[in-house]
């Protein structure tokens, strides 16, 4: 198969990208470098059925593949409240012109979507059927409602046009490649207790998440793309849950940092539950997260002191 992998030099794209090319696959790689970094895949460049394009997907593509993952978008807060209006762009113009060409090509396509569309959630776990409890006019919204809007456009067009779509809601997911300034929590602490510099935890420290390391998701997101009449989206993510204090205490024990933890004011609407209802992947894809929390953070703290040198 030859596939096009879009958002794919960004921490998931990338992992995404090395993942199909070591199943044989052809990958086309589109990107337009805002968040994404060709750092991330320049052990792939010697390889023959790797291809990189540079390109906005808010402009048409016009390429031949068999499959696309559509995983375009800036991911982080501190990215997408500095363009919010790009970011809306690109999770819908993009969406519309990456199903347009799905459904050129008459090709199955994946859609990148976030537990974000659950917003503040009301319910925990947070399952597919739940609509969310999201503020359509916050700093968070342009990423939260371009995603929601993204997650109507491929369901209208495979009402309308029966397009072969998949969407995949993406809990907290950490790993090596993660950028280091990207204001994320699991790397901000890891960069914090590697610099033996104070772990910020905004609000009390009790709001919770649940982290799923990249492996296990990038397993997760090829089996959806191999899985046929998918007809709502799918969560996925790592049940076991963790508040922002224990995840804190658990990298400053790893990394064996001096560092303090210190509190400050939490962000607007910033969640205080996320935990995904993984019901449906286990049972139609027989997945679930095998990674634990300790040794994931412990392959990415590996990652982080080399990079940091």
């Amino acid at each position: 198969m030859r596939y096009l992998v879009t958002g794919g030099a960004g921490f998931l794209g990338s992992h995404l990208t090395e993942k199909l090319l070591t199943l044989g696959h052809e990958v086309l790689v589109v990107d337009n470098f805002y968040t994404g970094k060709r750092s991330n895949l320049e052990n792939l460049f010697p390889n023959p059925k790797f291809e990189l394009l540079r390109h906005d997907i808010t402009f048409p593509l016009y390429v031949e593949v068999d499959g696309i993952f559509n995983f375009a978008c800036p991911a982080s807060p501190k990215h997408y409240q500095k363009f919010p209006v790009q970011t809306t762009k690109t999770s819908i113009i993009g969406a519309i012109n990456m199903l347009g060409l799905a459904k050129r090509l008459e090709v199955p396509i994946l859609q990148a979507s976030t537990s974000e569309v659950y917003g503040d959630p009301e319910v925990s776990p947070q399952p597919e059927t739940y609509w969310g409890n999201v503020n359509p006019i916050g700093i968070r919204s342009c990423y939260d409602e371009g995603k929601r809007a993204a997650e109507t456009l491929f369901f209208d067009y495979k009402r309308q046009f029966n397009l072969d779509t998949r969407v995949i809601r993406i809990f907290n997911t950490y790993g090596p490649k993660m950028d280091q300034n990207d204001g994320r929590v699991v790397s901000n602490f890891i960069v914090q207790a590697l610099r033996n510099e104070n772990l910020t935890i905004y609000g009390d420290g009790t709001q919770s998440r649940s982290f799923c390391y990249v492996n296990d998701l990038i397993d997760g997101i090829i089996r959806v793309m191999d899985l046929t009449g998918l007809e709502t989206p799918i969560n996925l993510g790592n049940e076991t849950e963790f508040d922002m204090n224990e995840l804190a205490n658990l990298v400053l024990d790893l990394t064996k940092s001096k560092s303090q933890i210190v509190y400050e004011s939490l962000p607007q609407d910033d969640p205080k539950l996320r935990k995904p209802n993984i019901a449906l992947a286990k049972r139609t894809l027989g997945w679930e997260a095998q990674t634990t929390l300790a040794e994931g953070l412990e392959e990415t703290i590996r990652y982080f002191r080399d990079v940091l040198k």
